[in-house]
């Protein structure tokens, strides 16, 4: 199974305040075990909303929104991309994770092609393979 680990923005990283020497080093040793265990997909931080953009759609078009953007629970600071055998085990590799002062994540199962059943004809599932593949290359 796979799981997007969401680390949640703060006051702290709106701000655009890098972590501390520590933290650097405490994640990086978090992330090194994690990618010796075959867990760790991929994993980075992201710039505040200062430098982002939201995109609304409807009737087809899309109304760009330029940060930065209130703090609010869904702004996020950064992710991980894990596999892991279950939601139980994702958890238990997450509660390790260094961080403290309030920080929250929020851990989501990535759907699997076998997730949409019948709606995923075999064209459709063919070009899926075929896209993750070219993805893979680059």
């Amino acid at each position: 199974m796979r799981f997007m680990v969401i680390v949640k923005a703060s006051q702290e990283t709106e701000a655009g305040n890098m972590p501390s020497r520590e933290l650097l080093t405490a994640m990086g040793k978090f992330n090194e075990e994690m990618a010796k265990a075959g867990v760790m997909e991929a994993g980075e931080g992201l710039h505040p909303t200062v430098k982002g953009a939201r995109i609304k759609y409807s009737g087809g078009q899309g109304a760009v929104s330029r940060g930065p953007f209130n703090l609010t629970n869904d702004l996020v600071a950064g992710f991980w991309l894990i596999r892991t055998k279950s939601l139980d085990e994702a958890i238990t590799w997450m509660k390790r994770a260094p961080f403290d002062g309030g920080a929250e994540i929020e851990i989501r199962q990535v759907f699997a092609p076998e997730d949409f059943g019948e709606v995923l004809t075999p064209e459709l599932r063919e070009q899926e393979e075929r896209l993750r593949a070219q993805a893979a290359k680059k």
